[in-house]
């Protein structure tokens, strides 16, 4: 994805802005055990810049990154110079600027919305000394623009808030503004020099135009003794016989003429009517571009008179596109046809529909709770991966709570669903399953329940999940404590027990822990308590009390699961266990028949929580 010119800055609430670096463009391939890191045009970076390359191995994420490399100079500001002559300075301070995300865990994010792609990078990159994460400011390009004005940096990149990633593509939802007027454009042949000056006198400049190689200027200024030579030596490798124009210039002295494969950095005054570059001063050599990344570079119109150019794979996921008012918000909707449960041939519209049929009983389970998201943008045969920060550009009526995270040290911002609008704007980022926590705000410390997670092993039936939980039940039945049961949607099943928000979570874990050694007594043949995937025994049911930790989170009652069959987290009565019965039982297409002939099994989890002390007394009791 490249950028084009504009002339000047300009604020738009569908914008954001970045810093535009003066550094080299580089991808980062991070999917394997060797990471690559180069060029737009191929050029290894491995070695160059090393320092940064010792930083992949900090990633926690398998990734495809693009970024800029940036040298800094002793005061402080990116320098391209310095950056060019990196080997002569390795102490220099170099930072990969990461300002986008291709690909992540297994699935490619190039049709995501910038905004989407730009969260996810935030949430996956592992920031170092080397290698930092690229903010940008929404909507006020103009303010942004004059502090990188005041700051001496070369301008900003402007980039639409909803654009897609076309790889290799100059778009005109990227826009590039600087201060001064510098061009990178093509060498294609130098002039011979006069009087005492050695080498050239001056380079022959070309650009695209229309997809023709056109003649747009010369410079002979802006050399010293060493870049004269040093330009000269690399010309003359791609020297050959014929002009690269059509139309061949008129030039002072006689032309050499080479390939068009290198491409030079100029300053400039302005540019002629007939395209010609006024007073142009040689910079750089430009090794890290390519001729073929200039081609649609010219200048753009400014963004809301343009029309741009959008790649047919972007007009036709816009026609997919619709918006609703849900709860008096407007939620926008995108490629509700692409298949996320490919042998079922269910869409994410049919997901969408689904959770708005079924919101009225959901709800309840969502409110005041943190999520943690659980995205399949490219539907269930490919990864998914968690997301528990909300990030800084969901919709403003989005609510949220954050809440200090031990293990990231660092508060994070949790999205919870109280109504309707927020439920299609979480599925709409691929969140095909919802995942609460125990626990409601206002009141985060003390969980409104306690679960009893059977989680079967890989040579257990269902009907050994059946038999554990009825066992389940019986232990509950003598201690007087009524529990509700639900297919995990899955392979297991959840039991809930209403706790009323009167224990913190570690009273309710060991509570948990006790029940489940009650189970575990009554079944050691086909159940067990050993967490270790290692050391457990594949013919045993894992009795999972740990999920009654602070943040930890199961399948809502009626959520969907992002499994084959599209099968529902159902509430069940107890007299339904029974062998025979599968968790693909209850599914998308016939939930809500269910839970309108059932009503909402569940309800009595959210009441009035047990006397946990009482209850303790009949379990001493009966040992």
């Amino acid at each position: 994805m490249l950028a084009k010119l504009s002339e000047e800055a300009f604020d738009d609430k569908d914008w954001l802005f970045e810093i535009k670096w003066d550094g080299y463009r580089a991808i980062a391939d991070l999917r394997k055990d060797s990471p690559l890191f180069y060029s737009r045009n191929g050029i290894s970076f491995l070695s160059k810049f090393d320092k940064i390359a010792q930083d992949f191995d900090q990633q926690q994420h398998h990734m495809i990154l693009d970024g800029e490399v940036v040298a800094y100079n002793e005061q402080g500001k990116p320098d391209f110079q310095l950056l060019q002559q990196i080997m002569d300075h390795p102490e220099a301070a170099l930072v990969y600027q990461v300002f986008d995300l291709l690909w992540l865990n297994g699935h490619s994010t190039e049709e995501l919305p910038l905004i989407q792609r730009k969260e996810l990078l935030k949430e996956a990159l592992t920031e170092t000394d080397c290698i930092k994460y690229c903010d940008h400011i929404p909507e006020k390009g103009i303010e942004f623009f004059e502090q990188m004005k005041k700051m001496k940096l070369e301008g900003m990149i402007a980039k639409r808030a909803d654009s897609l990633y076309i790889e290799n593509s100059r778009s005109s939802d990227w826009l590039k503004i600087k201060f001064s007027n510098t061009e990178e454009v093509i060498i294609c042949g130098f002039t011979e020099p006069r009087g005492s000056r050695e080498s050239f006198g001056a380079l022959i400049l070309g650009k695209y135009q229309d997809e023709n190689l056109i003649y747009c200027g010369h410079t002979g200024t802006g050399f010293n003794t060493s870049t004269l030579k040093e330009v000269y030596q690399r010309l003359q490798k791609l020297v050959v016989r014929s002009s690269p124009f059509e139309k061949i210039p008129k030039t002072n002295m006689p032309v050499t003429w080479v390939r068009p494969e290198l491409v030079c950095e100029i300053k400039y005054s302005e540019i002629t009517k007939d395209g010609i570059f006024r007073h142009p001063v040689f910079i750089t050599i430009r090794e890290d571009k390519s001729p073929e990344e200039l081609r649609g570079s010219s200048f753009t119109e400014k963004p809301k008179e343009m029309k741009p150019k959008t790649s047919s794979k972007k007009t036709e996921v816009n026609e997919k596109e619709k918006e609703v008012t849900l709860d008096k918000h407007l939620v926008k909707l995108t490629n509700l046809d692409k298949i996320y449960f490919p042998k079922d041939e269910v869409t994410k519209g049919d997901v969408i529909d689904y959770y708005q049929s079924v919101a009225r009983y959901i709800l309840p389970y969502l409110k005041n709770r943190p999520l943690s998201l659980n995205r399949f943008p490219n539907g269930i045969e490919e990864q998914s991966f968690y997301q528990k920060d909300a990030g800084d550009h969901i919709p403003n009526w989005i609510k949220t709570t954050e809440v200090y995270s031990e293990s990231n040290d660092k508060n994070i911002d949790y999205i919870y669903c109280n109504d309707k609008a927020t439920l299609a704007y979480l599925n709409n980022l691929g969140c095909i399953d919802l995942n609460p926590w125990n626990s409601s705000l206002p009141d985060l410390e003390h969980p409104d329940y306690l679960v009893l997670d059977l989680d079967p092993s890989s040579k257990n039936t269902f009907d050994h999940v059946i038999e554990t939980a009825l066992q389940v039940n019986e232990v509950l039945k003598a201690i007087k404590i009524k529990g509700y049961c639900k297919t995990s949607g899955s392979t297991g099943i959840h039991i809930y027990i209403p706790m009323g928000a009167q224990y913190d979570f570690d009273q309710v874990k060991d509570f948990a822990h006790i029940l489940m050694k009650q189970v575990n007594e009554k079944l050691p043949e086909i159940t067990t308590l050993e967490r270790s995937l290692q050391k457990r025994d594949n013919k045993k049911i894992y009795l999972d009390y740990l999920q009654n930790r602070t943040g930890q989170t199961l399948a809502s009652a009626y959520s969907l699961r992002p499994k084959q069959g599209a099968s529902v987290s159902m509430p069940l009565e107890w007299d339904e266990l029974k062998p025979g019965l599968k968790p693909t039982d209850f599914t998308i297409h016939n939930a809500l028949e269910r839970i309108k002939e059932k009503g909402d099994l569940f309800k009595p989890v959210l009441g009035k929580g047990i006397d946990m002390m009482k209850t303790l007394e009949l379990l001493q009791n009966m040992d």
